[in-house]
């Protein structure tokens, strides 16, 4: 019986680093956790509850009341975040949720409560994980890590292309950049976990990369590292 090890993709907003887990997940037969996805899905929940970043004690309060899940959804071959049973994979993608997100997610009892999530289940091994600190804090013991990067211009188009698929047609490529650029700064200077390339991390810069060869290259290092396992 093959070994199953825990692979950590660290990277850039919009690198891609979800399609890119998934793609990791599906052909290895492991389970996919969109970490990014659960902080979207807090600051969600904030918003719809109408709790403020600096108030802690409804925060408190409501985070225990919080189940995030994945599922698998056949019609568009995607991973939806479904939080409390419902489905909110297009909702969690809104700028509305885009622009908190970052000081969200540096609110230590959020990331207290998902990082605990998070590492529970990669107990088991078989989890290919995405976000900002999976080599670095959630996983540092990751067989494999991916740290991933690409152009900022680039990374807004792929996202502008993205929200107007999903009918957010007033979005302009200016405001996406400013956003990312914005959460680039954040992810990178925040004192709680910031965005950091693990030293044994290996970097994949897609800027001038398909998506196949992407998934070729990463899928080459997974199945090395599960034969060194």
């Amino acid at each position: 019986m093959t070994k199953k090890i825990n692979i950590a993709i660290d990277g850039y907003s919009s690198c891609g680093k979800g399609t890119l887990a998934k793609v990791l997940a599906k052909s290895l037969n492991y389970i996919f956790i969109d970490t990014g996805a659960m902080y979207r899905a807090v600051t969600y929940a904030m918003i719809q509850k109408g709790i403020g970043l600096d108030n802690l004690v409804e925060l408190e309060k409501l985070l225990p009341s919080l189940s995030i899940t994945f599922k698998h959804i056949p019609e568009d071959d995607f991973y939806h975040t479904f939080l409390n049973g419902n489905d909110i994979e297009n909702e969690i993608r809104s700028m509305a949720v885009s622009n908190l997100v970052s000081p969200v997610s540096k609110i230590q009892i959020v990331r207290d409560f998902l990082v605990k999530q998070q590492q529970e289940i990669g107990l088991n091994k078989g989890v290919v994980m995405d976000g900002r600190d999976i080599g670095t804090v959630v996983f540092p013991n990751a067989e494999l890590k991916i740290f991933m990067t690409a152009k900022a211009e680039i990374r807004a188009q792929r996202r502008l292309n993205e929200l107007k698929e999903n009918g957010n047609l007033s979005i302009t490529y200016e405001e996406v950049l400013k956003n990312l650029n914005d959460r680039d700064y954040s992810d990178s200077n925040r004192s709680n976990s910031p965005l950091l390339k693990a030293e044994d991390a290996i970097v994949i810069d897609n800027s001038e990369l398909s998506k196949a060869e992407q998934n070729e290259l990463a899928l080459s290092f997974a199945h090395k590292a599960i034969g060194k396992a």
